[in-house]
């Protein structure tokens, strides 16, 4: 298997387009307008740019992984001879849903369609296509080029050879992938989102403030980084909604979104992508953003 499409070209899309051009695979990166397409292909140059900077890989190797992108905003051209799709969307039911049935009517017969989906249910994808054999969830961490790990989600009728394949595809890319059963959030986000949505919930209540919860977080159970600058770097928005994913399939209060969060994703404080969240990224450094701004 070489030949490969990406649908998304956004920060998870263009990092798993990034991955698979880096060892060898023919990638068509896809989406909806040139603009993005071209936003996709600087990030994946800027980041290339740092590994020859750490001199993971050389200028030659540089441009051998850009030359192995196309792009395209015609997704029925772009899958037609593809023999793995891997959908990156935006994480809503209904658009992944219409994506899968177009790519089922778009990709060859034997092509494996693939989800980067965070949380929704393969099962439920897998049933709008006349393949559901061939749906898999896989599942990488951001960012894409760095994290190991990638969670490959099966769905109820996803077939052992397709989830051997994407576990050798996946090895391939020198990740580790972990295979898990299709639950709403699978373990990642399971186990990530109610301890993102607590630390919400404690600066809500005003128990303590961004950076003091944080800290706590990073120097008591030696995290990377605190769950709220996490929360940001994932996007609030994606934090709610895999949040409401896990409510409404689980049906558990403990899921239930801190209003803290879902008027800061209604003001469009979504993090990072949005310039400001629980910190400040406007001029592209980590700043804490006025107490007042949390208060309920």
């Amino acid at each position: 298997m070489n030949r490969i499409a990406v649908i998304g070209a956004g920060t998870m899309g263009n990092g798993i387009a990034h991955v698979f051009a880096q060892f060898g695979y023919d990638v068509n990166l896809i989406d909806i307008s040139d603009s993005n397409l071209d936003r996709g292909m600087a990030a994946i140059a800027k980041n290339l740019d740092r590994q020859v900077k750490k001199e993971q890989i050389t200028e030659e190797e540089k441009t051998a992984i850009l030359s192995r992108i196309v792009t395209t905003t015609d997704m029925a051209k772009g899958v037609s001879d593809r023999e793995l799709v891997v959908e990156a969307a935006t994480e809503n039911v209904e658009l992944k849903l219409k994506i899968f049935k177009d790519l089922d009517a778009s990709a060859p017969r034997e092509c494996i369609l693939a989800s980067n989906t965070s949380s929704i249910s393969i099962t439920k994808i897998a049933a709008v296509t006349s393949r559901p054999e061939q749906v898999i969830g896989m599942h990488f961490m951001n960012p894409v080029p760095v994290m190991k790990l990638v969670e490959i989600i099966r769905g109820y009728a996803t077939s052992d050879a397709v989830t051997k394949t994407i576990m050798e595809t996946s090895k391939s890319l020198k990740k580790v992938p972990v295979e898990v059963n299709d639950y709403p959030g699978f373990v990642a986000n399971k186990i990530l989102m109610p301890m993102i949505n607590e630390a919400i919930i404690t600066l809500y209540e005003g128990v303590a403030g961004v950076e003091e919860i944080d800290t706590v977080m990073k120097l008591g159970m030696a995290h990377p980084m605190g769950p709220l600058q996490l929360a940001d770097f994932i996007g609030l928005d994606v934090c709610l909604s895999i949040l409401n994913v896990l409510h409404d399939g689980f049906g558990n209060p403990k899921y239930a979104p801190c209003p803290l969060l879902v008027n800061m994703v209604t003001a469009g404080k979504r993090g990072v992508k949005s310039g400001e969240g629980f910190y400040n990224w406007t001029h592209g450094t980590k700043e804490l953003v006025l107490a007042d701004n949390f208060k309920n």
